[in-house]
C-alpha cells in the first residue's frame, strides 16, 4: 500500500456541552493540525499516489469552510458534539467528496490538538 500525506492547520471556536468535557463545556478555541493520508494499492501512471498540489488544494478547500468558524453555529454540525473525532470524520468525508479521477483505496485523517494528543478517522473506499 502506497500513501501520500499532506497537512495544514485551522482554528475554530466551539463548546462541548456534556459533563464528560469538564471545562471544555464552555466556549473555547482550538487550533488543529490536520493531516490527510491518501492510500492506494499501486502507483498511478506517473508513479505517484496522486499529485501533491491537488491533495493540498483539496485539504485547504475543506479547511477553509471551518477556519475561524464557531462550530456551534456551523450548519453541518447542528445537534452534534464537535469532538476531535467528529471533526476528523467530517474532514475525511468532505475530502473524499472532492476527489474526482483519483483511484484510491482510502484516506486517513489525523487531527492533532497538541503534540501529545490527537484523534483520527479512516475512510476505506469500496472497489478500490
Amino acid at each position: 500500500m502506497f500513501s501520500l500525506t499532506v497537512r495544514s492547520h485551522f482554528m475554530i471556536a466551539h463548546s462541548l456541552p456534556a459533563e464528560a468535557f469538564g471545562p471544555a463545556q464552555g466556549m473555547h478555541g482550538a487550533t488543529f493540525v490536520a493531516e490527510v493520508t491518501f492510500r492506494r494499492e499501486d502507483l498511478d501512471r506517473n508513479a505517484t499516489v496522486m499529485d501533491i498540489g491537488v491533495a493540498s488544494e483539496v485539504l485547504d478547500a475543506v479547511l477553509a469552510g471551518l477556519n475561524y468558524r464557531n462550530l456551534d453555529e456551523h450548519p453541518d454540525f447542528t445537534g452534534q458534539l464537535t469532538t476531535t473525532e467528529v471533526l476528523a470524520r467530517y474532514i475525511a468525508e468532505a475530502v473524499a467528496s472532492r476527489l474526482t479521477g483519483v483511484e484510491l483505496a482510502g484516506i486517513d485523517v489525523v487531527l492533532r490538538e497538541n503534540p501529545d494528543a490527537w484523534a483520527g478517522y479512516s475512510l476505506d473506499f469500496e472497489n478500490a
